[in-house]
């Protein structure tokens, strides 16, 4: 009983012993996720044809046309953050419902949608960031407002048929410029 007790406990601590001293081979990342250099971020202010202005990428084009439809164009990461201005004329509640329902549109494909709540006092900017996670057309969408005036909706599209798991690493560079535009975006008159 004792002996043999005694003996398989040794044995097993031998085994493990022997087997912790075996190296696993490491397995290499895959090229493409090992060959994404990103460039590090310098921020530049951009007035919008719109009634704000904003921090965007050095590396990216901003184009503001006076229909409030703006764009800020990633052309080495094949993507575009869509900004789209509107002013509040009694209709807050609606757009509110519109900016919360626009990400939902991407629940089918999506596996889960985790929501950021943003609040910035000083500049008077309010809004929800959303990060859709799974393969869906837009990975990121966003919007702003000073609850009276101004609203502002922004969603990242990347040309290329979206593989969640391709475009992550852009998504996410992407997504601290987003951070960056919500933080620095200033309502102008």
């Amino acid at each position: 009983g004792k002996n043999f007790m005694k003996k398989f406990s040794t044995q097993i601590i031998l085994i493990a012993l022997i087997f912790s001293c075996v190296e696993k081979p490491i397995k290499p990342k895959p090229k493409s996720m090992l060959n994404l250099k990103y460039p590090l971020p310098t921020y530049i202010e951009r007035k919008s044809k719109c009634q704000y202005s904003i921090k965007i990428n050095r590396s990216s084009n901003f184009i503001s046309s006076g229909k409030c439809g703006d764009r800020i164009i990633y052309p080495d990461l094949k993507g575009t953050i869509y900004l789209t201005y509107r002013r509040i004329n009694n209709n807050f509640d609606s757009l509110l419902s519109d900016a919360y329902s626009m990400p939902l549109k991407h629940v089918r494909k999506a596996v889960g949608i985790p929501e950021k709540v943003f609040i910035n006092r000083r500049n008077k900017t309010y809004g929800s960031l959303f990060k859709i996670v799974g393969d869906a057309a837009s990975q990121v969408q966003f919007f702003l407002t000073d609850s009276l005036n101004h609203f502002i909706f922004g969603a990242l599209y990347f040309y290329k048929r979206p593989n969640y798991d391709s475009i992550m690493p852009a998504v996410n560079y992407i997504g601290n410029d987003i951070s960056k535009l919500m933080e620095s975006l200033k309502w102008t008159n």
